[in-house]
């Protein structure tokens, strides 16, 4: 069996994407803290501990695990939790050093970058997009530590890629919203629409974001990869409806007064405002969640995935 080497992989949606992955791969995760000694890992499932912003740790554990592949999900994950600097070096760092250390295992690599590379959600005014839908060509202009240190990992692991020859996926979500626990439909969200506005109301699934990187990193450790060796690709990763249900058109020009002059959403359409058809060609991906059955899902739906068993 394969191994999957998943940074981050204990995180609120990390843990998603290892559990996905364990049923096809050996997952080894690899985060700050380790679960304790006391833990019986799932099946396919083992831990071990590192700070990846230390190059020596993070070189360390990858040639240690020799993994067939690289997921790097670690990061601190918004902007406003932790001091700017903190931010934007821990995750650049983070990035430099697992992505290097994945090229020189020869380990195709598929990375957490997000949304907010665009720099919309944290800009002063928030513009609005040169096109709509917001494909994955749209320049990227953050103005926060948590959007900039996001393109460079992008552009970190487009280096790595040329200079290694290994293949890379960089995933960009939006917002990641959770069975049972919707917070794009709560209270202010729904209430205010400034609220949403700065990332034009988009969502997705955890499930969802857990499928789009199982498909880039079987398609990555495929015969026939979509991605091929030394090449890099960005690909948004959105739910296909809006959050709050109405059409897009209509909430920009409530909010922003007007929509971009190259637009090719239909009126009435409520979808989101990022396009998916990429991941689509790539990877047969497609979302498959909305706000409409999956905020009040509960039971055995809404429950976390269990990485391990006590």
């Amino acid at each position: 069996m394969e191994t999957v080497l998943v940074t981050g992989g204990r995180g609120a949606s990390g843990r998603w994407i290892v559990d996905r992955l364990a049923g096809e791969y050996d997952a080894v995760v690899v985060d700050r803290e380790h679960p304790g000694l006391g833990i019986d890992p799932a099946p396919n499932v083992s831990f071990r501990a590192a700070d990846l912003a230390e190059r020596g740790e993070a070189l360390d554990v990858v040639s240690a695990v020799d993994p067939d592949a690289v997921v790097h999900w670690a990061a601190i994950p918004v902007a406003g939790t932790h001091p700017e600097g903190r931010v934007f070096e821990t995750n650049a760092l983070a990035a430099h050093n697992v992505l290097s250390a994945a090229g020189r295992a020869d380990a195709p690599v598929v990375q957490a970058s997000s949304d907010g590379a665009y720099g919309f959600f944290f800009a002063d005014p928030t513009p609005l997009p040169e096109e709509l839908p917001v494909t994955e060509d749209h320049p990227l202009r953050p103005e926060d530590p948590y959007g900039l240190s996001k393109v460079t990992a992008e552009e970190t692991a487009a280096a790595v890629a040329r200079r290694h020859g290994v293949p890379a996926v960089s995933i960009r979500p939006s917002w990641i919203q959770y069975p049972g626990a919707y917070a794009c439909r709560e209270g202010e969200y729904v209430e205010d629409l400034a609220a949403g506005a700065g990332n034009f109301w988009s969502y997705v699934d955890v499930r969802d974001v857990a499928g789009l990187v199982a498909a880039a990193v079987g398609d990555l450790l495929g015969e026939d990869p979509a991605v091929g060796p030394g090449s890099h690709e960005a690909v948004n990763c959105v739910a296909a409806d809006n959050a709050l249900g109405r059409p897009l058109l209509d909430l920009l020009r409530e909010a922003y007064g007007g929509v971009p002059a190259d637009n090719d959403v239909a009126e009435g359409d409520d979808r989101g405002a990022y396009a998916i058809e990429k991941a689509a060609r790539l990877f047969g991906w497609e979302p498959t969640r909305s706000w409409r059955e999956a905020a009040g899902s509960a039971g055995a739906d809404a429950t976390e995935p269990a990485l391990f068993e006590r």
